[in-house]
């Protein structure tokens, strides 16, 4: 077996004549064509903004709960788990229990 440099080099242009599509003309073309498949539906970002909306606005109903930097999370999620009978899977074996 041999081993040793070898020079490559590799011009677009040398094997296509058309040049590449910028993401909007794609998206454009798309958009003429009715493919939706690279858009969103309304109710699909309904329902995206509806599970944060509540954490955004004042008054919400849903708590926040801070934690250390750094740490495995807040312990209010262990305890949400073990309502089920359920635990979160430890990442290392230090992990710290308020």
């Amino acid at each position: 077996m041999q081993i040793g440099a070898v020079r490559s080099a590799f011009d677009y242009a040398d094997f296509f004549t058309e040049r590449a599509n910028v993401g909007y003309e794609t998206l454009l073309y798309d958009c003429m064509l009715g493919d939706a498949t690279l858009f969103q539906r309304a109710d699909s970002i309904e329902t995206a903004w509806a599970a944060v909306d509540r954490v955004l606005h004042p008054g919400s109903l849903l708590p926040v709960h801070g934690y250390a930097a750094g740490s495995a999370g807040p312990a209010e999620a262990d305890r949400l788990l073990a309502q089920d009978g359920r635990a979160w899977r430890l990442l290392t074996d230090a992990r710290k229990k308020d």
